[in-house]
């Protein structure tokens, strides 16, 4: 849809799922530093395949409402009467959510199938990212300037994404890895509700010149505040979570991460007593 609540839609579900891997990979770093038991990977496990179905349920409401919103395409690539393509444009986002909801498919499939290889399914989110960057690089050529500049920040954080995404078929488990995909799917999604209200002003005001160069200068410098603002956003759902699982293991008695410093408590108290023994002796 070539209007905000095009852009809006897919901003809103990149976010919802940037917020929740930034709260969602600290409890799953911080809670495997303390206690590596299998039930909590299994559980985990199912988290994904939960997030799978989520994928699967947003891909299918982006697809039908690209497909049947009153001025869509429903269903129809190609009219015989004109003899011209039937939007395009509605088209190219469909077959982007069409490749998440695969990615979806895929990450159900790899909970409840053992023969899933594994680190498909976040090969199969990297090619969607992949897809999704290809797409929109066609999707703007020959717009005017500015339509073509605040779509090309964007593309940064889409190939950015599949780069790292990919890295995590062999680095499966790198928090740093996964912190980073988290912060990339927050600036995409916020960076889909800019160009919205950029190109379309849906609550008014002045239309912004798309031939002027301060504007281009200022949306560069606004993209990197979403980078920083991102950035803040993870470092508070880190410590949140630290905070969350320090109280946790302080109410069942067991002080978080402190396993180093009473394993030197011991070390220095039975150097102690060799000394006291070496000493009588």
């Amino acid at each position: 849809m070539a209007n905000f609540k095009g852009h809006a839609l897919p901003g809103s579900f990149f976010l919802l799922f940037g917020l929740w891997w930034s709260v969602k990979y600290p409890l799953q770093y911080l809670s495997q530093k303390v206690n590596k038991k299998s039930h909590r990977a299994y559980c985990f496990q199912r988290v994904d395949a939960i997030e799978g179905g989520i994928k699967i349920f947003f891909s299918l409401t982006g697809m039908l409402a690209e497909q049947f919103v009153p001025d869509g395409p429903h269903l129809y690539l190609y009219s015989g009467e004109k003899h011209d393509w039937v939007k395009l444009m509605n088209w190219q986002h469909t077959t982007m959510y069409l490749f998440y909801g695969l990615s979806g498919v895929v990450d159900v499939f790899t909970f409840f199938s053992q023969l899933v290889p594994q680190g498909l399914d976040r090969l199969m989110l990297a090619v969607a990212v992949f897809v999704e960057g290809c797409l929109f690089y066609y999707h703007v050529l020959h717009r005017p300037m500015l339509d073509q500049h605040i779509h090309s920040l964007l593309l940064i954080t889409i190939f950015a994404g599949a780069g790292s995404i990919l890295l995590e078929v062999f680095l499966r488990g790198n928090i740093v890895l996964e912190m980073f995909r988290a912060l990339l799917t927050i600036v995409q999604g916020t960076w889909f509700w800019q160009i919205g209200v950029v190109l379309f002003q849906p609550w008014g005001g002045p239309v912004w010149d798309e031939n002027d160069h301060s504007n281009i200068m200022f949306l560069t410098m606004c993209f990197f505040w979403h980078w920083a603002a991102a950035v803040a956003i993870l470092a508070v759902n880190f410590s949140l979570a630290y905070c969350c699982l320090q109280r946790l293991h302080r109410g069942s008695g067991e002080p978080y991460i402190s396993l180093g410093l009473r394993q030197q408590k011991g070390d220095s108290s039975s150097q102690a007593a060799f000394l006291n023994g070496s000493d009588e002796e």
